[in-house]
C-alpha cells in the first residue's frame, strides 16, 4: 500500500515531466531521472538524477513546471539555465550506491 506521507511522485504527477526529461537528454543522454519527490509545503519538485555511480539533486518550483505546459518560452529558458548550471557543475554530482 502507498504511504501518504512519502513524497515520491510518479511521472504522471509531475507537470511537464516529458519536457524536463527531454532537456536532460539533450544535455547528456546518459543521465536518467531516478526519483522525483514533491514537497507540498514548499511546492518544490526534487529530481534525483543518476549518471554512472553519481547522483545530482535539482529542485524546481511547481510554478516553473506548470509554466512549461502553458506558453513555456520563458519557463523553458529558465529550466534550461537551471539544468545547465547544475548538470555541468561537478559539485552537484556525489557518489551514489543504489
Amino acid at each position: 500500500m502507498d504511504d501518504p506521507d512519502d513524497p515520491v511522485v510518479a511521472e504522471k504527477d509531475v507537470p511537464s515531466f516529458n519536457i524536463i526529461e527531454q532537456k536532460i537528454k539533450e544535455i547528456d543522454n546518459t543521465i536518467i531521472i531516478y526519483r522525483v519527490y514533491y514537497f507540498f509545503n514548499t511546492r518544490i519538485f526534487r529530481f534525483q538524477l543518476i549518471k554512472k555511480n553519481k547522483m545530482c539533486i535539482i529542485e524546481f518550483p511547481r510554478a516553473l513546471l506548470e509554466g512549461l505546459g502553458r506558453d513555456g518560452t520563458s519557463a523553458k529558458h529558465e529550466l534550461s539555465k537551471m539544468l545547465d548550471l547544475n548538470i555541468e557543475n561537478p559539485e552537484c554530482w556525489h557518489d551514489f550506491e543504489g
